[in-house]
């Protein structure tokens, strides 16, 4: 787990605002968590903007918790079920050909799927600072 840049996603403006918390990453997989309370919309549940950011959130980390820098280029997001406690995201790099690489990631409320995310980054040719 690079210690440094998971610290900077954590500590991240949008991270903080929405209290999201990696608690496990490393290259091609993360698990963030977030509590959905003050998020929700006029009918209670967690707001679907905020069940995609924790989504995107771990996707981001997954793709970019190593050595490759990449970028979002396709994002689809699935709502199977509405959600008030805490959130789980689970990303995982499920395909990669050296250029593209594609990550699911399922957001849970305990054992309970809330939604379905898919996306994919591309590699981008620029050195880390």
């Amino acid at each position: 787990m690079e210690v440094g840049r998971i610290s900077a996603f954590n500590h991240s403006e949008f991270a903080q605002l929405l209290g999201m918390e990696i608690t496990e990453a490393y290259d091609g997989y993360a698990r963030v968590v977030m509590d959905c309370t003050g998020k929700n919309n006029p009918r209670g549940v967690a707001h679907g903007g905020a069940i995609f950011a924790l989504a995107d959130q771990a996707f981001g980390i997954a793709a970019n918790c190593g050595a490759v820098i990449r970028v979002a280029v396709s994002i689809h997001i699935q709502y199977i079920s509405p959600a008030t406690g805490t959130l789980v995201a689970i990303a995982h790099r499920v395909a990669d050909n050296g250029r593209y690489s594609t990550f699911r990631v399922m957001v849970y409320e305990e054992e309970r799927i809330i939604a379905e995310f898919d996306g994919v980054a591309i590699q981008v040719n620029t050195l880390r600072p």
